[in-house]
């Protein structure tokens, strides 16, 4: 898996400048489970995401301003755990300098968050408002975790929960290198999402969740190798 790994991160830089291993590739990794995870938020917890907190202020402006299939309350929540998350990050990034430990270190406790809400989905009796939070809370501090550790490995075009520059990216530039890594974050998003949203909607939330939880523990073992 190693070879494999290094092998399309090489791919990412095809002017061969790739300086940061097999990041590259795990970084679409956790693209991928962005768009999952932002399925599961959106399409079961009331139209909520929990890595797109651009799209949480939006909701929540909308909300105070009564739009009635929309609640402010969670998405605050989910800011305030993607800030909780993140921050935590940069407390762990003041004792852990190198940028591989640290990822290797913010993975797995994502991992763990997503595991955690899994356990959640399979072992709540019901679906009411306070497992909703919890769900919330769990997936939108670990995608505060990821979207930290991501800035500041600073791989370039490779942000994993953000595609509007991305998009503007690939039309204003022209056609070069980062033209490869920018349409593998895009592809990578899409096909997340769609994923997410088909599993979501059809065995539900669980089988989401536990292709998101193997997607992460994933890039926790392949980053240690």
């Amino acid at each position: 898996m190693t070879k494999m790994l290094h092998r399309a991160a090489e791919r990412l830089f095809p002017d061969g400048t790739n300086r940061y291993g097999a990041l590259p590739a795990l970084l679409v990794l956790l693209t991928v489970v962005s768009g999952i995870v932002d399925a599961v938020s959106f399409l079961g917890l009331g139209h909520v995401f929990v890595a797109n907190m651009t799209g949480n202020v939006v909701f929540l402006g909308f909300a105070l301003a009564g739009a009635s299939d929309l609640s402010a309350r969670h998405s605050l929540l989910a800011v305030g755990s993607f800030v909780a998350g993140a921050w935590a990050t940069g407390r762990a990034a003041g004792r852990i300098t190198a940028k591989g430990r640290l990822f290797v270190s913010v993975t797995a406790a994502h991992t763990m968050l997503v595991g955690a809400a899994l356990a959640v989905v399979l072992t709540a009796a019901h679906r009411g408002g306070e497992v909703q939070a919890a769900l919330i809370a769990l997936l939108a501090c670990g995608m505060g975790m990821q979207n930290a550790v991501v800035r500041r490995i600073a791989v370039p075009d490779l942000k994993t929960t953000v595609l509007t520059f991305t998009i503007t990216g690939l039309a204003d530039d022209p056609f070069g290198a980062p033209t490869v890594r920018r349409l593998a974050s895009l592809a990578a998003m899409f096909t997340g999402a769609l994923c997410g949203a088909a599993l979501h909607l059809g065995p539900g939330p669980a089988a989401a969740l536990t292709a998101a939880t193997a997607l992460l523990a994933t890039a926790t073992v392949a980053a240690l190798t």
